[in-house]
């Protein structure tokens, strides 16, 4: 039996909640702030790890960044292959399964976003994807992740809601266990007469227990911010970013 994360209809049925004209609106800055945050130079290489459609990816490229993004979900692919050759961009999108995804020291850049960390329920696994990382990234290269927080979810944490998005009803179910260390949750959507449920669950990262990972793997220098923007991670953060310099 497969997990959650290798369910392809899980991917496409959620397509429309997460390739939302919101998040796509927002690639522009976050964009820019990612470039400011790795201070990256010109022609950098950049992988855009767990790419989805690939709307990182695709900026980046636009501003003369060379850009691999991987991604498990070949149908996300497709379609963010196929953007960039509408925009007649150069990018390389592979299929594969992050925990076996590396090549030596290729990468001035990383970056995993929107919370595609910390998915598997091995923490030997999550460790594999921060050791291909390291291995992955030149010398004084950085590794970018953004996703919530322990001590976010903790303070905004709800553990039901339901809301219509793109013309569809969605219910959120959460629970949190193993001292605050887990996740699990419970959507159920439905559009028209086609209802379906996913159960999904995966780790809660503190900024310390993520800083500690990242020194465990290798990484010299780590700050933690409370977004994009390089705001404090204090009680007003809205996500967790940590940036690792190799």
């Amino acid at each position: 039996m497969y997990n959650w994360y290798e369910n392809d209809i899980f991917w496409e049925v959620m397509a429309p909640k997460l390739f939302d004209t919101k998040p796509l609106s927002e690639t522009l800055q976050e964009v820019d702030q990612i470039i400011s945050l790795l201070k990256l130079s010109p022609n950098s290489t950049v992988l855009d790890l767990c790419c989805g459609q690939g709307r990182h990816s695709l900026e980046l490229a636009k501003r003369g960044f060379k850009v691999t993004g991987v991604d498990r979900t070949l149908e996300y692919l497709e379609k963010a292959n196929a953007k960039a050759n509408q925009q007649s961009l150069s990018i390389e999108f592979m299929q594969e399964d992050m925990r076996k995804f590396k090549r030596l020291h290729r990468f001035d850049a990383i970056i995993i976003m929107y919370t595609s960390f910390g998915y598997f329920e091995e923490h030997k696994d999550n460790m594999q994807v921060l050791h291909n990382c390291y291995y992955s990234l030149k010398d004084s290269g950085s590794l970018l992740i953004d996703l919530m927080g322990k001590e976010v979810v903790a303070r905004i944490f709800c553990e039901r809601e339901s809301y219509k998005l793109n013309g569809s009803s969605y219910i959120e179910e959460r629970k949190v266990s193993e001292d605050w260390s887990w996740m699990e949750n419970r959507w159920i959507i439905q559009k028209d007469n086609n209802k379906q449920e996913f159960k999904l669950s995966h780790w809660l990262y503190s900024a310390n227990e993520l800083s500690n990972m990242l020194m465990d793997t290798g990484f010299s220098s780590i700050k933690i911010f409370g977004n994009l923007k390089g705001a404090l991670y204090n009680h007003k953060a809205e996500r967790l970013v940590a940036l690792a310099r190799k």
